[in-house]
């Protein structure tokens, strides 16, 4: 086996307690933490106030929390839903809107929480991609392995997560070149 694994594997239902792992976010404002978990279950008594879930609505039909998002919004915790695919990654595009997102919540004081099934692949690379934005001097190994450090040597599921985290200031670099041509060609 090549060590990486998909959450979407059959096997037997985890019923450990449920683990949320808190990154610090270096920031330097407030408690500027990303909260990195599976599903969640019980996120107000962990101080939790924003959840962005990466699960798509087949997925949480599957897995029997069709209602989870409704729910979470009638608890009072803000929703932010970036469905994509378990073992895969987002375009650039949807994972500079979460990064954003993500900052966004810290700066204004609030503790959010990125999800995906199994906590490891979606979430982690989030968290990744998250921490490339924050810190310039920061591998992508390195912030993998901070990752692995709070959630186990499962977390970047896949090759391609992997890659993708390896790759992510050439994507963004990219992207931002892409979007500076179509400004300048709208201009014209």
């Amino acid at each position: 086996m090549s060590g990486f694994e998909s959450s979407d594997e059959e096997g037997e239902v985890d019923v450990s307690p449920f683990l949320i792992s808190w990154l610090d976010l270096g920031l330097g404002e407030h408690e500027d933490k990303l909260a990195i978990s599976s599903l969640p279950e019980c996120l107000q008594a962990e101080g939790v106030d924003s959840v962005l879930c990466l699960c798509t609505k087949g997925e949480l039909n599957k897995y029997r929390v069709p209602g989870l998002l409704s729910e979470l919004e009638l608890a009072n915790i803000d929703v932010h839903h970036y469905p994509y695919l378990d073992g895969t990654a987002p375009n650039i595009r949807t994972m500079l809107q979460i990064v954003d997102e993500i900052l966004m919540l810290v700066k204004k004081g609030s503790k959010p929480l990125v999800h995906c099934f199994g906590g490891l692949g979606r979430s982690c690379l989030v968290a990744v991609c998250t921490m490339l934005v924050i810190d310039e001097s920061l591998t992508a190994e390195q912030a993998i392995e901070k990752v692995r450090g709070l959630r186990g040597p499962g977390a970047i599921q896949s090759v391609q997560q992997y890659n993708y985290a390896c790759e992510f200031r050439n994507l963004c670099n990219s992207y931002k070149q892409e979007q500076d041509e179509n400004a300048r060609s709208l201009s014209r």
